[in-house]
Formats: structure tokens, sequence, C-alpha cells
């Protein structure tokens, strides 16, 4: 989750300088980034949720950022991240906003806060975004610039007549799990097959799922962590994360 953080937090600060009608959890840890002294939820592995044509979305996300620059770049360890601001996201769906929980957009390292994604999506499709930011960071007590591009998240927006499979994806029971997992909904996909990866990004285990609605998989040989059931389908591919106890 570390080196993904500075690109989900940008992500949840928006273009909008109105106030975001969230509440920045500050309970420690706080639940959505409990696995971490820093953190974000969703990670680009979640990523955001889908949604519809017509139909009201909302999406949440919390954030807390690091004020070491090293956690994000090692060469600069040591470094203090002072603060950075978002230029432009990128990408975003036909009639959906961001909008910061400040105003200014201007965000200081350590920070912690959250912000909305909102409004009623006008055009089905799959959305790639990517956000623009500048960074503040200080070098041996000087401040310097660095613009960046974080990319990575996606966005599915359904049509009408998609809402049962843009709302009901398929899901991971028990999670966590012991010694085995079942993985449901199978059916609303034509699925090609599905992978279960580690954190690291190695493969685990390769199935066939072709014409099942769900599987039942055994845990066997599997370190206590967190791993992602990756869907691969016709029209994409969905993730479930899950944890291994």
């Amino acid at each position: 989750m570390k080196k993904l953080l500075l690109s989900i937090a940008v992500l949840t600060f928006g273009a909008s300088a109105a106030m975001a009608q969230c509440t920045p959890d500050v309970t420690a840890p706080a639940p959505n980034y409990a696995d971490s002294t820093f953190g974000a939820w969703p990670d680009t592995t979640t990523n955001f949720a889908n949604g519809a044509v017509g139909v009201a979305y909302t999406q949440e996300l919390q954030f807390k950022v690091p004020t070491d620059a090293g956690d994000v770049d090692p060469l600069l360890t040591g470094q203090t991240i002072q603060s950075f601001t978002v230029d432009a996201v990128n990408g975003l769906p036909p009639g959906l906003n961001y909008a910061c929980n400040i105003s200014s957009c201007t965000f200081n390292g350590g920070t912690v806060g959250c912000a909305l994604l909102s409004g009623t999506p006008t055009t089905a499709g799959t959305y790639e975004v990517s956000i623009d930011v500048t960074g503040v960071v200080l070098i041996f007590g000087f401040p310097a610039t660095a613009p960046y591009t974080f990319v990575g998240y996606e966005i599915v927006i359904g049509s009408a007549g998609e809402v049962e499979l843009v709302y009901n994806p398929f899901k991971v029971v028990p999670n966590p799990a012991n010694d085995k997992i079942n993985i449901q909904g199978l059916s609303k996909f034509n699925v090609t097959g599905i992978e279960i990866t580690n954190m690291d990004g190695k493969v685990m285990r390769t199935m066939d799922a072709t014409g099942v609605a769900s599987m039942e998989v055994s845990l066997d040989g599997f370190a206590n962590g967190i791993y992602f059931v990756n869907v691969n389908h016709s029209n994409g591919k969905e993730v479930v994360k899950f944890i291994k106890e």
C-alpha cells in the first residue's frame, strides 16, 4: 500500500473548490488503512466503484499522507513533503465531479483527510482517470516543486440495462478466510480466466471458471496475508481483495 499512497491520496483531492460532505477518519489506526502507518482507501487494485447511467453515484475516500518524501521515492528519504496541490483530474465520466474536504485543495504532509466523488453519470463506458499534481518537497531546507501525473484508476459506467452487473459484481466468502474461499457471482460475467495474486503481484493460482456460477478454492500453501482474486472477462477485469488468516 505504501508505494501507492501518494497516487491514491492525490486522486481523492478533486478539482472542485467546494467542501466535500465527508469526515476525515482520525482514529488510530484508521480502519481504512489499518495495515500501514499511512495509506488510503480504495487503492488502485480495489479501484473505484462502478456506476450506471442516470443513477446517482458517490464514492468516499479516506487518506493519510506521509511526511517523509522517501515513502514515495527512496532517493528522497529524510526530506519533508511540505505540501502538494491538485492541478487537474483528467478522464472523469461526464456528470461526475470531485470535492475536497478543504476548499483550497492544497494539502500538507501528514494530512488526514477525505474527499467525495459524486454526481449522476450521463455516458456509459470505461474511463481511465489520471491526476496532475505539483508537490513541494523541502530538499535540505529549500522548497522544490515536483510536477507529476498519476495513473492506474478507472471508473466503469454501465448502461441502464447493466445495473445488475454494475452494482452486484462477484464476491469472495468468507473474508477473512482460513483454509478455503468461495468465489461467487461468476455467472454475471463471460469469464475467460481467474488468477489469485499476492501483494507483490505474484500469481499464486490460475483457474479456468468458464460456465460456472461459483468456485471453491483451497488456500493450502498460502501464507497469511492479503491476496487478490482477479476475474478476467470479455469486458475487462474485476478484482476483489481477501485476507488469509
